[in-house]
């Protein structure tokens, strides 16, 4: 079978370029596209403040090519006219976008908007985001869940080091520890409870609150017949968090679970880029909301074969990973640091 990386990093992120000069090194364009929404920012490195721009879902697995590509410009469109800029003026265009394969969206970006924008995977940009676009792994488990790391060491040739990806097949055959995993897994244990098969849980209760069903055979007919959504079933982790952290006995078996299957993802992504000693694991993504419940075994899980590794919840956005590959693009990187990026995200966050 073939063992070559899943996904690798374009040589724009690789190789060093001598830092642009003058006005087209000013504006940076970050997109953040997932299964429930997307963002765009752009970034002005001069005055040092960033114009956003939203729309929905941009998940090609979910809603189809045409669908995904509008949703990307339409929140494009938005962060330029903030900027009160056309995409001319961007020295560097970094769209990071969920989905099992990105290739379709490269390509039809490229069509319709300029042939210098970088596509990638949202984990190379979740990756960006918890390292600084340095060594280290990061991990996803939003709606859906993926794990991508890159080994070795930056010189000034590029990056020296294998990179690796586990997971990201969507969630018909895969996602497992993320919000949908979470969601659909917690409605299984609610019919288990129903039928007998299983054991007594406030989630059969919290269930048929969550989705407005008289009884949980009827939920689980919805499940085919409506259908529910990718997100719809995903935002019913929110109520196995809750439940879990008071002390419902399923609901916390399922948050180890998850933390064992992602935490497989993520050995795999250890041992197949060489990582070892002192190296961030970044956890990214709403499941990680539900705090120690989901994080402590999932850093037990880790720790077994990387008893050195940093594990955190990445508190800047998503998005910021985009722009930071996008300042690395362009010869600008640095310019604007990590922490500061945060605030700034967060700050126009806030205000939208």
């Amino acid at each position: 079978m073939n063992r070559d990386p899943l996904v690798t990093l374009p040589p724009a992120l690789t190789t060093p370029v001598a830092p642009a000069a003058g006005e087209c090194a000013r504006y940076i364009l970050g997109i953040d596209g997932g299964a429930t929404k997307t963002l765009a920012a752009v970034l002005d490195l001069h005055e040092r403040n960033l114009h956003l721009g939203h729309a929905g879902p941009s998940n090609e697995d979910a809603i189809g090519t045409r669908l995904a590509v509008k949703a990307i410009l339409d929140a494009t469109d938005q962060a330029l006219a903030g900027a009160s800029i056309a995409h001319a003026q961007l020295a560097a265009a970094v769209v990071a976008v969920a989905g099992t394969d990105t290739a379709s969206i490269d390509r039809h970006l490229h069509d319709t908007r300029a042939d210098h924008w970088i596509v990638v995977n949202d984990v190379v940009g979740a990756w960006a985001t918890a390292t600084g676009a340095r060594p280290g792994v990061g991990a996803i488990s939003g709606t859906g869940s993926n794990v991508f790391g890159v080994g070795g060491a930056h010189s000034p040739e590029g990056w020296v080091g294998r990179t690796w990806r586990a997971g990201g097949w969507g969630h018909l055959l895969g996602d497992e520890g993320s919000g949908y995993w979470l969601g659909a897994q917690s409605i299984v244990a609610a019919l288990h409870d129903r039928d007998g098969s299983g054991p007594p849980t406030a989630l059969s209760a919290a269930a048929l609150k969550f989705f407005r069903s008289p009884s949980i055979e009827a939920l689980a007919a919805s499940v085919y017949t409506t259908p529910l959504t990718k997100g719809e079933v995903a935002a019913f982790a929110v109520e196995t968090s809750r439940l879990a952290q008071e002390g419902d006995v399923v609901a916390r078996a399922l948050f180890a679970r998850a933390a064992g299957l992602l935490g497989e993802q993520i050995r795999a992504v250890i041992a197949n880029t060489g990582l070892t000693g002192d190296f961030p694991v970044g956890l990214i993504g709403s499941a990680f909301r539900a705090g120690e419940v989901f994080v402590s075994p999932l850093t037990d899980a880790i720790h077994a074969v990387a008893p050195e590794a940093r594990i955190f919840p990445v508190q800047i956005p998503p998005v910021g990973g985009s722009l930071l590959l996008g300042m690395r693009a362009c010869g600008a990187e640095g310019a604007v640091g990590v922490e500061e990026l945060g605030k700034l995200i967060k700050s126009e966050l806030a205000d939208t």
